[in-house]
């Protein structure tokens, strides 16, 4: 995949600029990179806090050769390539499904993919934001967000993305080759505490799930394995860890 980008240095969002890029044609690759968003956003209409070189704010437009079925597991893939930037970093991180990227439990990355029709055919547009300084966090996220600084860790943001765009063109070429759907799924299981035996609880739309995880499905949907034994497939959830009572 040959990367290109294309760089603001303010922006509402970088995925909403990758959208209008990849509706006139934009090839597989582009980067809408941005200092600042006024409107970031996250999963669910949540707003992504943007402040000026505060992050990464990073959309790239892809155009996968991949069935339907297994589109999700490009939000996966995002999770490795994020994951093994911070490792190069020098941090521990871990992966939280779907779309989290954690260290010590607090959230240091969150990843956003959406489909849209082109007249190229379909495109994926994967959104990530990387925390790189948290002296401007929210008092509200304080507690449950950290950053890059807060870690120890000193790097500006262009050698984050320089780091990120090498591990996304390296697992995208693996998640688009044969047998790729299980070779992510793999690669994603050894980096995630959370794919198997973490007690979670998952909020759904109407109602909440809590058991213990027990691996994905071929698709990237996560299995829970409630008390009585019985298996939820979750394709969409809001989890979070359950911890013992001490």
């Amino acid at each position: 995949m040959h990367i290109t980008l294309l760089t603001f240095d303010t922006l509402g969002s970088t995925n909403t600029e990758a959208v209008k890029q990849a509706r006139v044609g934009a090839d597989e690759g582009l980067c809408i990179v941005a200092r600042q968003q006024t409107a970031g956003r996250g999963r669910h209409g949540r707003t992504w806090v943007s402040e000026k070189n505060a992050g990464l704010y990073f959309s790239i437009v892809l155009r996968p050769k991949l069935e339907t079925r297994f589109l999700p597991l490009i939000t996966l893939m995002a999770g490795v390539a994020v994951h093994e930037t911070l490792k190069e970093l020098s941090l521990e991180p871990d992966i939280k499904w779907v779309n989290d990227i954690l260290i010590n439990e607090k959230k240091i990355s969150g990843i956003l993919a959406e489909t849209v029709e082109t007249p190229q055919g379909l495109a994926v547009i994967v959104g990530i934001g990387i925390n790189i300084r948290s002296s401007n966090f929210p008092k509200e996220i304080a507690d449950i967000a950290t950053s890059i600084e807060q870690e120890d860790a000193s790097v500006l943001p262009a050698a984050v993305r320089n780091l990120l765009t090498k591990h996304l063109g390296y697992f995208y070429t693996i998640l688009t080759a044969e047998n790729g759907s299980k070779d992510i799924l793999r690669e994603w299981s050894h980096r995630s505490t959370y794919f198997s035996g973490k007690s979670v609880r998952v909020m759904l739309e109407n109602e909440t799930v809590a058991g213990t995880t027990d691996g994905l499905e071929e698709n990237g949907a996560l299995r829970v394995r409630k008390t009585d034994g019985s298996v939820t497939i979750i394709e969409a959830g809001d989890v979070e860890r359950v911890r013992p009572v001490s």
